[in-house]
This record gives C-alpha cells, sequence and structure tokens, in this order.
C-alpha cells in the first residue's frame, strides 16, 4: 500500500488516535480494535457460558501457546524460551528470586532504571543485604562509555547486571549484547528490561548475550495490562529451579515425581486472565502480520528523530534525547517552563497524549508509527510558542465555548 493508505488504514483500526496525538505509548500503548474485539468476545462468553465448561481450557491453553509463539515472532526468539508473565517487574523478580543470593553479593544496574527494575534490587538489599552498586552511563548517548563504566564495575564480582535495552528516561538505546558479554566473562548473569524496547526497536533475543529479557504486554505490543513476557536463555532456564512455581510450571505435575517444564515455561506459576490473553495474543498478530513489525518500528525511530531535530532547533528548547536517535522516546525541556506546566498547555493546544519525568523535570514524546508528521509538526509549533514565553507572558487560549447565540464567546 502508499505510505499514506497505510497510515491511514493502521489509524482507523487504533481508535484512541482519533482522540488526540497519541504519544504514551511508553506508558500504555494504543489498542487496536482487533485486540479489543477478541477481549470482548471472550468477557462476552464467560458471562453467557460460563467459566466452567469443559471446553474452556483447551482453548485457554491453545491462546497461550498462540501468545507465547506471537511473542517469539515479535522479538526473533524459540517459543519454547518465552513464559507468559503479568508484566516487566513480574519478569525481573521471577528470575532475580531464582539466584543464590548471599549477604554482600552485589549487582549492577544503572543510573536511569525505572522503579520496575529498582523496587526488586532494593527489595534484594532489604532482605538479604545484597549491595546495589549503580553504574553511571551518563545519558546513554556514549556506547563506549557504557561498556567501559560495567568493565570497571565488574573488576569486583557482580552476581548479576539489571539494565534497561531502551532508557525510559532519555530515551537512549543502550549496548546491552556488549554489556552481557563482559558481565558473563565476569561469572555475572544478565536481566533485562525490555519495556521501551520490545515492540518499538528491531529486537532479536537469540543474538542478544543476555540471560533474560522481561517485557510487558500494555506498551509498544499494543496488548491489555496485567499481561508480559519473560525470555529466558534455555541454558540459564534449565539450570535453574523457579522460586515461585505452580500448576502452569510442570510438564509432570505429579508430586511423587514432578517434572518442570524445560526452558521459560517454569517461570510460568500463576493463572490467566483469559480475556487478556486473547487480547495479547491479538495485538501481536495484529502487529507482525497487519501492520508489520520493520514497517512500523523503522517509521516510529524515523519520525522520532525528525521530531527531535525539529524541537533542537526550536531556542530555548534542550532535547535530552542523543541523537541520532535510535529509539521512539523523545525527551526534552523547554526554556523555563515545568514540565508539569508545559504538559498541560501541550494538550489544551495540541491536544497531544504525553507525560512528563518529574524526576528529570522534562517531557517525554513516545512516537509510535501511527503518528503523522501534521501531528509533529502540531505538537512542536506550541512547543515553539511556549519556547517563545514564559509563564507569565503567554497569551490566553481562546476558548470554543457557545453563548446563548450559538457564537464562540472567550
Amino acid at each position: 500500500m502508499p505510505e499514506a493508505d497505510k497510515v491511514a488504514a493502521v489509524r482507523s483500526l487504533l481508535p484512541a488516535t482519533r482522540a488526540g496525538i497519541y504519544l504514551n505509548a511508553g506508558s500504555l500503548g494504543p489498542v487496536p480494535a482487533d485486540a479489543q474485539h477478541a477481549m470482548d468476545e471472550q468477557a462476552a462468553r464467560e458471562l453467557t457460558v460460563g467459566r466452567g465448561h469443559p471446553s474452556r481450557w483447551p482453548d485457554l491453553l491453545a491462546r497461550l501457546d498462540e501468545t507465547r509463539a506471537g511473542v517469539a515472532a515479535a522479538l526473533v526468539a524459540d517459543p519454547a524460551d518465552i513464559a507468559l508473565t503479568h508484566s516487566t517487574t513480574d519478569g525481573i523478580n521471577l528470575v532475580l528470586a531464582t539466584l543464590p543470593w548471599r549477604a554482600g553479593d552485589r549487582v549492577l544496574t544503572t543510573n536511569h532504571e525505572h522503579w520496575g527494575v529498582l523496587g526488586p534490587l532494593v527489595a534484594l538489599r532489604s532482605r538479604l543485604g545484597v549491595e546495589v552498586d549503580v553504574v553511571d552511563v551518563g545519558a546513554g548517548d556514549d556506547d563506549d562509555r557504557t561498556v567501559e563504566a560495567f568493565t570497571r564495575a565488574l573488576e569486583r564480582p557482580a552476581r548479576a547486571v539489571v539494565l534497561s535495552h531502551a532508557l525510559w528516561t532519555t530515551g537512549a538505546v543502550l549496548p546491552v549484547g556488549r554489556v552481557g558479554s563482559i558481565a558473563r566473562a565476569a561469572g555475572a548473569v544478565t536481566l533485562v528490561d525490555g519495556a521501551q524496547a520490545a515492540g518499538a526497536i528491531p529486537v532479536i533475543l537469540d543474538d542478544l548475550d543476555a540471560d533474560a529479557y522481561a517485557l510487558p504486554a500494555q506498551k509498544w505490543l499494543l496488548g491489555p495490562e496485567g499481561m508480559g513476557a519473560l525470555w529466558v536463555r534455555r541454558a540459564f532456564a534449565d539450570a535453574v529451579v523457579p522460586a515461585a512455581a505452580g500448576y502452569f510450571s510442570y510438564a509432570s505435575p505429579d508430586l511423587a515425581a514432578p517434572v518442570l517444564h524445560p526452558g521459560a515455561r517454569r517461570f510460568e506459576a500463576t493463572g490467566y486472565h483469559a480475556p487478556s490473553v486473547a487480547g495479547f495474543a491479538r495485538s501481536l498478530g495484529w502487529l507482525s502480520m497487519y501492520v508489520g513489525l520493520p514497517w512500523a518500528q523503522a517509521r516510529a525511530i524515523g519520525l522520532a528523530q525528525g521530531l527531535a531535530d525539529r524541537l533542537a532547533s526550536i531556542p530555548g528548547v534542550t532535547v535530552m534525547t542523543p541523537r541520532p536517535v535510535r529509539g521512539t522516546l523523545v525527551t526534552f525541556r523547554i526554556g523555563c517552563w515545568e514540565a508539569a506546566e508545559a504538559l498541560a498547555e501541550l494538550g489544551a493546544r495540541s491536544f497531544a497524549v504525553m507525560r512528563d519525568l518529574p524526576g528529570l523535570d522534562a517531557l517525554r514524546c513516545s512516537v509510535g508509527f501511527w503518528n503523522t508528521g501534521e501531528e509533529l509538526d502540531r505538537v512542536a509549533a506550541v512547543v515553539e510558542l511556549l519556547a517563545r514565553h514564559t509563564p507569565a507572558t503567554l497569551p490566553s487560549r481562546r476558548l470554543a465555548v457557545l453563548g446563548s447565540d450559538d457564537e464562540p464567546i472567550a
């Protein structure tokens, strides 16, 4: 299809793109209509027929297989190496809990991690006396600096390295493969938070020298909340017994001779919400087979690069995302504006759906393949307006409120 026709077709199946300029998939992506229909059909069936019908169980197992295969297809991996979880943090905790931690052990992370990583690490420190060392990677804009920083940090033994593939702050894409290689050579396990990478940028899990990769459904894979996935390297998975286990963890759930699933499946401990499983499977299939992930990722990264360049050209605007842009997040500051104030004005004046990062006092645009150049130009025009003013000097907005004579009034 011609590019304009394809974008229009995609947007017609992402209804949220008609409610505003959707720039927040880094928090929650727009839900494809196909995925919502799949969830609604499953929920309606459960309501009208009930959840206890014998046919439901084999159907759920088939949908679970379909979802694992969908994740594997999106991230170029073997479905046998994929476990379904309920979030990125769920996967991080599951892997960390398998390691034989002792008081005084070290774990390395970066100075840009989300609390989806920091929360589990702080808990390890509080419960077991594990030392959490933060490696300064700057803004994530220099791969050699990042690798050198981890190389120095690994001169002292560490049990694990936990880091993001793409930083949720500056949007920088880290050299996780190179870091994983030096960590492996130093005897450390590497666990990657893929929340801002999975679905957003090309990822080939089998090519990353990592031991585990955790990801969410609801961000760039456009799935429902409460679902996620965990890729685990086969050799690592088969060598450990998960700290949390349940019926789904076992190929043979026989108390006399229990057999854990080979590979990542042993990390599946608890049950799943069937409508959410159906929705996640459908989102993955829609992205891979209807939209086409290579096209979607190339388009989103290109749009993000264009937006970063446009914002950087505006006097008073500081773009914090390293360029050339390799991901889909663009983080920036506007002159003397506090991020929260600027966010409110951007939402009101351009209908942009985005977020601020209070810790950085910055704004973040999560650029998707569904966005258009016209939308990003509109956002940039409002940013330029704000940059020319302070909150005190910014002209008031004209509000289209109808008076008694049906004429717009201020």
